[in-house]
């Protein structure tokens, strides 16, 4: 096996230095993902709108138009927009500082360009004071050395989260992007119906409630906000049982955060850890197991043991 630098492989992702480009980037990914979501059949948990990763960056995978299919991929290595048609048809926008009105206006204009037309509710969801993409001037950053990071960290952890996936026989999410939120995420779910989803800032009733109509244990990676000024992995029960956050679950750097009413590890501690694979798998399965065993799973039944 050739020489792994973890520094590189592992970057760091302080919050401060690219929360603007940050806040552009998510509001361009919510554009090109209303249009997944705007074609897509509703596949349950809202699974047909996320994106999936590529070794460069985000794909939409093929999306339906007609007797076509078109998919946009975001390339953080080359800082391209890219979109691909099933007839043989291309077009690309460079990843430059544009603001979000103007990357909007250029998008559409790209689709329409190869006979795609599509139209949205051009208004972002899951931030709060939304303004509507044509008119958002505000946003403008592209921090490419930034956007590049954030790619290799989605890559690292997808990779690790797909190890921790393939443990599970009961019913499992992909390892996807969800664009509203902005985080990396894998779903375990118990096989049984969940109560109704109480109402969540900033997301439809509607949302919430199919997202989470089942028992589910969820894990992922945010780039970090709010409270918690860095980038963290989560992991959360819904609905969570008695015990859950006190549970042990053999992190000692991990802690449940009151606020997000889920447990936290800091990226920084898998980034400087000796065997960063291990200690993020380590707290994955913790989290699980408190899920699982606080909400009596049937772990005999949807579990196997890693290969």
């Amino acid at each position: 096996m050739p020489h792994v630098d973890l520094v590189e492989t592992w970057p760091s992702l302080p919050l401060e230095s690219w929360k603007n480009t940050y806040a552009t980037l998510q509001l361009w990914l919510q554009i090109v993902g209303k249009v997944r979501l705007k074609q897509a059949s509703l596949v349950n948990h809202w699974w047909q709108a996320t994106f999936y990763l590529t070794s460069r960056g985000l794909t939409t995978l093929p999306i339906s138009y007609g007797p076509r299919t078109f998919e946009v991929h975001f390339d953080f290595i080359d800082h391209l927009l890219i979109i691909n048609t099933s007839d043989g048809a291309s077009a690309s926008l460079p990843l430059t500082p544009i603001s979000v009105a103007d990357f909007y206006e250029q998008f559409m204009t790209l689709l329409r360009s190869l006979d795609v037309h599509v139209r949205i509710w051009p208004v972002p969801v899951e931030i709060a004071d939304p303004v509507p993409f044509a008119e958002d001037r505000i946003h403008s950053a592209y921090d490419r050395e930034y956007v590049n990071r954030f790619g290799r960290i989605l890559v690292q952890s997808a990779r690790v989260f797909e190890t921790f996936r393939c443990r599970f026989v009961g019913k499992c999410s992909p390892v996807h992007f969800f664009w509203g939120a902005f985080d990396l995420a894998v779903t375990r779910f118990s096989g049984r119906a969940g109560p109704k989803h109480p109402p969540v800032p900033n997301l439809a009733d509607f949302v919430a409630i199919e997202a989470y109509s089942h028992e589910v244990s969820s894990c992922g990676f945010w780039p970090g906000g709010g409270p918690i000024q860095e980038p963290f992995y989560y992991a959360y029960a819904y609905p969570e049982a008695a015990g859950f956050r006190d549970y042990q679950i053999r992190t000692p750097e991990a802690f449940y955060s009151q606020e997000f009413g889920e447990f936290v590890l800091p990226y920084e501690v898998v980034r400087q850890a000796n065997d960063p694979d291990r200690k993020l798998l380590t707290f994955l399965q913790g989290t699980y197991e408190a899920a699982a065993e606080t909400g009596h799973w049937d772990r005999a039944h949807l579990e196997r043991a890693p290969a």
